[in-house]
């Protein structure tokens, strides 16, 4: 009798990883809110949603390939060489390209160990075992990361700031972290919400990519309106784009998100206006909540709240008292193993007083 398998059979450890939980939506039809995906509560800027549909009438034709009129825009806003940047099918695309480019068999990639599950996941995809390290305070702990390496680490992911829990590092902190590191490893800076943060410390990064030959920094279109489209890109060394360019599909990104993302980037009173509105109220129910010594909330520098619960059990029934009245946040237990925790995502004014005069009438009941 042959030994061989009746079907094909994935590579060792795919069916190890456990796959990507997305935030919930409401019932089709229902009017319920949605906070559990960090979109923008503004939806996308009106030039972006104008260049797409422009987009439409070309739709027989492949998109160029390179996403030159996207990088172009980019490194005009951003200051940025244009032939230093690569486009992906949202930043997740990027990511995954990085590690099939970096990671293999025996290797490691360090994470702190509430950064973005999907860190883990093309970590082992890629064949290559994940070290989490321990946080000071839900907050990346630089000594600990470092400590963390081996021989054999050839990744290091941090998303600043940092999802679920809205901290981040200041530049100065990133720059120590850099210095702590072998030339092959490579620091990868996933700048998801670089958009929404206030902290006069902060930098996304492009200079210590400019300076050095280990670090890339990877941002995303998709919290600032573009969700749908799909519009991810890096900023690397010419030896790390010309390798992500290899291996990345020949129209990774199609033409109406390579034309909405050029208009995004272009569009500075949308960007300006989406990223007050973040602002105003995610300190207003930052405080709100605070006020009772109930919850805890984490200072957020990102588009979300991480807000602490007595214990697991008072959250699921926020959860669910918040589900009921038509308000969907985020559930963490599962993906990140906070079981004590929600994150809510800052939406409009009415989304917000509606979280927090619920959350705070529970306490009063509880």
């Amino acid at each position: 009798m042959s030994d061989a398998p009746l079907r094909p059979v994935p590579q060792p450890g795919i069916l190890d990883i456990a796959p990507y939980l997305p935030g919930k939506s409401g019932a089709p039809g229902s009017n319920s809110i949605k906070l559990s995906a960090n979109e923008s509560p503004l939806g996308a800027s009106p030039k972006a949603m104008e260049a797409f549909r422009a987009a439409s009438e070309h739709l027989d034709i492949y998109p160029e390939g390179s996403s030159r009129v996207l990088r172009t825009a980019l490194g005009e806003v951003h200051g940025l060489d244009p032939a230093l940047i690569v486009c992906g099918n949202g930043s997740d695309d990027l990511l995954h390209l990085l590690a099939q480019c970096y990671l293999g068999e025996g290797d490691e990639a360090v994470m702190n160990r509430y950064g973005f599950s999907v860190y883990p996941i093309i970590t082992k995809a890629a064949g290559a075992a994940i070290v989490m390290v321990d946080e000071d305070d839900y907050t990346a702990d630089v000594d600990a990361l470092l400590a963390a390496v081996t021989p054999r680490t050839k990744i290091i992911w941090l998303a600043n700031p940092n999802n679920p829990t809205g901290t981040y590092l200041p530049d100065a902190e990133v720059r120590r972290l850099h210095a702590g590191l072998r030339p092959d490893i490579m620091l990868v800076i996933d700048n998801a919400y670089a958009e929404y943060v206030t902290a006069e410390d902060f930098t996304v990064g492009a200079d210590l990519v400019r300076e050095a030959s280990n670090v890339v920094m990877v941002r995303t279109f998709s919290k600032m309106g573009l969700a749908a489209a799909r519009i991810g890109w890096m900023f690397g060394p010419d030896h790390v784009i010309d390798a992500i360019n290899r291996i990345r599909g020949p129209f990774n990104v199609n033409l109406p998100a390579q034309l909405a993302g050029a208009a995004a980037a272009r569009d500075s009173e949308f960007n300006d206006k989406l990223k007050a509105h973040n602002a105003q109220w995610r300190d207003w129910i930052t405080a709100e909540l605070d006020e009772s010594n109930h919850f805890r909330v984490i200072p957020s520098q990102a588009n979300f709240v991480m807000v602490l619960f007595p214990d697991a059990e008072h959250a699921a029934l926020a959860f669910e008292t918040l589900r009921e009245r038509g308000l969907i946040v985020r559930e963490i237990g599962a993906s990140y193993g906070i079981h004590d925790a929600l994150r809510i995502s800052i939406g409009s004014e009415q989304a917000m007083r509606g979280v927090a005069g619920i959350l705070k009438a529970l306490v009063k009941v509880a």
